[in-house]
């Protein structure tokens, strides 16, 4: 049986499909099986990796059903103990599988690892070292746009980023894989707090290293399809994972975060886009309640140790405040 299962999800993504495939299969110091979701392209990508690199298992979907449907699709294909994440737009470094397999092992208390993620085109700068959440409901890709020599030490995080992270399969199987309801956007982190409920860990390794170039299917950082999405699900998110008890105690702190992050969408043109996305979270709440995680006492240490991270991780955001 192999180590690991690297699946790759892709969408129109032929560009960059050489350069991540030739690095995937230059890996060393592990035993893996390599599986390829393609969400409906019509770029030619499907012809392209059934001629170039038949070592890996394609499966081609009808249609467009987004990251989540995708990523569940090659997880419930594993059959290895873990299963890595990797997006189309990347690059890694040979050893990249082999240092997040042989984090996860280090502890068994470990759900996911995050790798380090740096720039495609400024390779010594970082591109997210693991994410964190606060009680304004802000998400954060930890150390972007700095140094990579300032994230050498691997550490706790909130959640790791699914663009190129290790989760143990079963694992994620037995919390219920990725929401599909997200379609796309923060259903990484959805995953990772249903873990951490369960008294589960997220990890950063630094020395599995993949370079990455960033909103390769989106188009941009900021655009009506990642602002419609990011805002909807956000709000689905919170719904879901937290209790009634403490979405109420968070309250003041939520509507003071989408407040400004309303006002920050509406100076970049994109303020309608995010109303809508929260119109659609209040849908995805309803129309999903037999999704919310069901509250039991023996999660409540789990709970509170989640809601003083929320609290701590509002001062990354105050002025010339870091993240480590």
């Amino acid at each position: 049986m192999s180590d690991v299962t690297i699946v790759i999800p892709n969408y129109n993504g032929i560009a960059f499909l050489k350069n991540c495939l030739d690095s995937v299969l230059a890996q060393t110091g592990v035993q893996m099986d390599v599986i390829i979701i393609d969400n409906g392209s019509v770029d030619g990508s499907q012809e392209f990796i059934s001629s170039n690199y038949p070592q890996c298992e394609l499966v081609c979907l009808d249609q467009n059903y987004g990251f989540c449907r995708a990523v569940n699709e090659g997880i419930n294909r594993a059959k290895s103990p873990y299963v890595i994440l990797l997006n189309n737009d990347t690059e890694v470094r040979p050893l990249f599988a082999a240092s997040l397999v042989a984090s996860m092992k280090e502890d068994k208390s470990r759900f996911s690892c995050s790798a380090r993620m740096l720039m495609y085109t400024k390779r010594d700068f970082l591109d997210d070292a693991g994410d964190f959440y606060c009680a304004f409901g802000w998400g954060i890709a930890r150390g972007k746009g700095r140094p990579k020599q300032e994230y050498e030490t691997a550490d706790q995080i909130f959640s790791a980023c699914g663009g190129a992270a290790i989760y143990q399969t079963e694992m994620v199987r037995l919390i219920g894989g990725f929401d599909e309801a997200h379609f796309a956007y923060l259903e990484d982190m959805d995953l990772c707090w249903r873990a951490r409920i369960h008294g589960w860990k997220s990890w950063y390794e630094p020395d599995a290293e993949v370079f990455h170039v960033g909103s390769a299917t989106s188009g941009s950082r900021y655009n009506r399809f990642k602002v419609l999405h990011s805002a909807g699900n956000n709000l689905y998110m919170i719904y879901k994972n937290m209790p009634l008890a403490q979405m109420l105690l968070n309250l003041p702190f939520l509507l003071v975060g989408f407040l400004i992050k309303y006002l920050f969408f509406v100076k970049k043109g994109l303020g309608k886009d995010y109303r809508e996305g929260l119109a659609r979270g209040f849908e995805l709440c309803r129309k999903h309640k037999d999704r919310k995680v069901r509250f039991l006492w023996k999660n409540l240490p789990a709970y509170v140790a989640i809601q003083v991270e929320l609290w701590k991780n509002i001062l990354l955001f105050l002025p010339g405040r870091r993240e480590n």
